[in-house]
């Protein structure tokens, strides 16, 4: 079974390569990118020039293109020690004529030098010459020098995937800056409890995160910033905020409680202690800061009275496959066991419901019927009360408690034809005995394959649900991001969702093959 999984793995992580390109492929290159700026209010603002150079700044932080400026050029001069401060000064400002013709010497001399360097590197140079009204620059209008080339889907692929996990060390923080003895320490009494609570932790200095392993109240009460997740930056639906993040980061109003900071100032406030990470400088240009810390891991997320996104959609999705598998399957036994009976009618007419009246025409009913019942029929993070989850969790299992109907009562319907069965009659056993001893175990094995996916996938969220019920769930995030032509959100859950496929899939293989004794994974001897 091992090299089996280690197979599927490797297959599954080649189609996911395959899967993020297309996509990329898809939103990078065929898609209009000037349409990211229909929801941008500062592209409103830009004329001439700055609209154009604005342009193609938000294209190389949306992931396009590599944009280089004529400043950006000289910078690089001058931090390589090709040329001092003063040169670049000098030479940095390019006249207003599109030819060049009224540059100074110096100028023209490293801007010939850009043209090479931008050739060389396969830049395409763009200048904009000075837009001028009556002898004055006319808003927008400055001159521009710049360079601009797309990434290929290969080298996007590799910039993506390579950053994708961040793993932390004592290095993190720059060489240059003097912090003191860089190392980890290993603690069973947490600082952060004033030393009396036994709770082990790990704090780095030196490391981009003050904690690296810490215990707390907050579900899953461990946690680690040994290696951190990237799936990419939102610049639209979470504005600077990386994907995974935004999906498992707590949601609500701040919690307030009684805080001892390091520096030993004790008040109310919502700063978790324990998501402290590093800013150069940062305790230097705030007397607030050096009231609260004793280092720069000043930076630190607040603590919030809701669940993540995420944690909405697992909540809500779990349950309702928990009640998929604990009605759907029984009443699928029922219905094949007395076929053509009143249960088995009355299952199939809503069967039939369910498949023939559209999902987002019987959300509406349910949400019509429990309104009408007096439960709440939106979410209210504000005044959160668990009758909430009542009508999503109905709504999302009640579509599937009928297929898992259907499904269950057509493999045991099979089975019954089998010749397995017959020769189990002719030896004397009972119909019953032989449905609930072998049919019904052969049936289940199928199912059974269903339930990692079902698990894994109430991560997700559900799309239509979480819409209708305005659930803060993972599910619409997927789409407000095309809405908001957010690419980074787009490519992180796809990945998201095809690592969640490629799990699904091989745990249904193996929980399948654990139950059934016909199932192997062994390579026959040929």
């Amino acid at each position: 079974m091992g090299k089996y999984v280690i197979k599927r793995l490797i297959h599954g992580a080649f189609s996911i390569v395959i899967v993020i390109a297309i996509v990329m492929l898809l939103v990078y290159g065929i898609m209009d990118r000037t349409l990211i700026f229909a929801t941008d209010p500062q592209y409103t603002k830009q004329t001439n020039n700055t609209r154009v150079t604005y342009m193609y700044q938000r294209w190389e932080e949306y992931g396009y293109l590599d944009y280089m400026s004529f400043a950006d050029y000289m910078l690089m001069l001058r931090q390589s020690g090709e040329i001092d401060e003063e040169t670049r000064a000098a030479a940095v400002s390019i006249g207003r004529a599109g030819d060049g013709s009224d540059d100074s010497e110096l100028t023209a001399e490293y801007v010939k030098k850009f043209y090479a360097y931008c050739e060389e590197n396969n830049y395409e140079v763009q200048r904009l010459a000075a837009i001028v009204s009556r002898n004055r620059l006319a808003q927008g209008g400055a001159q521009a020098l710049f360079a601009y080339k797309d990434y290929s889907i290969p080298k996007r692929l590799w910039n993506y995937f390579t950053s994708i996990l961040f793993v932390d060390n004592i290095h993190r923080v720059p060489d240059d800056v003097d912090i003191g003895e860089r190392g980890l320490t290993f603690t069973l009494h947490d600082p952060l409890y004033g030393g009396e609570k036994f709770s082990p932790a790990i704090i780095g200095n030196g490391t981009l995160h003050k904690y690296l392993l810490y215990f707390d109240d907050q579900f899953p009460y461990i946690h680690q910033n040994f290696l951190n997740i990237h799936l990419g930056v939102s610049f639209s639906v979470s504005r600077g905020i990386d994907v995974f993040t935004s999906m498992t980061q707590s949601q609500g109003a701040w919690v307030q409680s009684l805080i001892t900071y390091p520096a030993g100032l004790t008040e109310m406030s919502a700063d978790n202690l324990h998501t402290a990470t590093y800013i150069q400088g940062s305790r230097d240009s705030s007397v607030m800061y050096q009231q609260r810390f004793t280092d720069d891991y000043t930076n630190v997320d607040a603590i919030h009275n809701n669940m993540s996104r995420m944690g909405y959609s697992f909540v809500i999705g779990i349950i309702a496959t928990i009640f998929v598998y604990i009605l759907g399957l029984p009443l699928g036994v029922l219905m094949a066991r007395y076929k053509e009976g009143i249960l088995d009618k009355v299952g199939t007419v809503y069967i039939m419901f369910i498949s023939a009246v559209p999902s987002l025409a019987y959300i509406f009913i349910f949400k019509g019927i429990g309104r009408a019942a007096g439960l709440p029929s939106t979410f209210d993070m504000d005044n959160a009360t668990k009758a909430m989850f009542i009508l999503p969790i109905v709504s999302l299992a009640l579509p599937s408690i009928a297929s898992m109907m259907k499904w269950m009562r057509r493999y045991m319907i099979d089975q019954m034809n089998s010749d397995y069965v017959k020769f189990a009659r002719s030896g004397g056993m009972s119909d019953t005995e032989i449905f609930f001893k072998h049919i019904m175990k052969v049936a289940a094995i199928p199912i059974i394959q269903g339930i990692p996916g079902s698990i894994l996938f109430a991560m997700t969220g559900a799309l239509i649900t979480e819409r209708v019920y305005l659930v803060p769930g993972a599910g619409g995030l997927l789409i407000d991001a095309i809405n908001k032509y957010d690419n980074s959100v787009i490519v992180g859950v796809t990945l998201f969702y095809a690592i969640l496929s490629v799990l699904s899939l091989i745990l249904g293989d193996v929980l399948m093959a654990m139950v059934d004794p016909r199932i192997s994974f062994t390579e026959k001897a040929r």
